[in-house]
């Protein structure tokens, strides 16, 4: 098994209340810097995951690891849910959330609370569908995490991770290798004011189970059926699970 890479290396506390601390830390930030470090390519990400559920026709949506808010509200906009609940253990990215809900007028549709990921509170089969964008890489106990989110959903309901993964092929795995290892490391230090957040995040990426071992966490979380979509070269993967 591979060792457990936390934000903060050697601390007193867990994966988990590291994850939340630095999510706060660095949640005024977060937004800019995620279109920025990318690109822009997360965008279009996030829009090609939540359109794989357009026949799905979900009703009742929950966003795990909501944080901004972002893929929940690409969801509103292309799947017109009566419903969208959003969890995320991170106050500071709440606080963000909830000022585009406000700026939106979406109160009605979107809701957001304060919430343990990998102990949702909800009863079993509540939700059509299960959105979640670059968290589960943050869980602490990653199949717990998954077991929990196939409980919520309905059967026939559908999981949709968008996640980074490791490119595999020459050069793209090599340039990549560079610009998480030095660049976005740098970039996020300056602009973030956070000296682990954007190191964490690349360590991170590189011990996560992706591809093909992840379709099979999700299989052994409970899911019947599990595919895996690689998005630009491989540098992030849409998980379609269905339960």
């Amino acid at each position: 098994m591979s060792k457990t890479v936390t934000p903060y290396g050697q601390s007193d506390t867990g994966k988990k209340q590291q994850v939340a601390v630095m999510f706060n830390n660095i949640s005024k930030e977060y937004d800019f810097l995620n279109h920025f470090l990318s690109f822009g390519i997360d965008r279009l990400w996030r829009r090609k995951a939540i359109s794989s559920l357009k026949r799905l026709k979900p009703e009742r949506v929950l966003d795990v690891a909501t944080g901004t808010g972002d893929f929940a509200l690409e969801s509103i906009k292309v799947l017109k849910p009566k419903q969208v609940v959003g969890v995320d253990i991170s106050e500071g990215m709440l606080s963000i959330a909830e000022e585009k809900i406000k700026n939106q007028e979406l109160e009605n549709v979107f809701t957001v609370e304060h919430g343990d990921s990998e102990n949702l509170r909800f009863e079993n089969n509540s939700f059509d569908a299960v959105t979640v964008a670059f968290g589960v890489r943050n869980f602490e106990n990653l199949h717990h995490g998954l077991t929990d989110i196939c409980r919520v959903l309905r059967p026939g309901g559908q999981a949709v991770i968008l996640e980074f993964s490791n490119p595999k092929k020459f050069p793209i795995r090599q340039l990549y290798s560079f610009y998480s290892k030095y660049v976005l490391p740098t970039i996020g230090k300056l602009v973030s004011k956070d000296n682990r957040a954007y190191t964490y995040l690349p360590e991170s990426i590189a011990q996560f189970p992706d591809g093909a071992e992840f379709t099979n966490c999700l299989k052994e979380a409970g899911f019947r059926e599990a595919l895996s979509r690689p998005q630009t070269f491989g540098i992030c993967t849409i998980y379609i699970a269905t339960k």
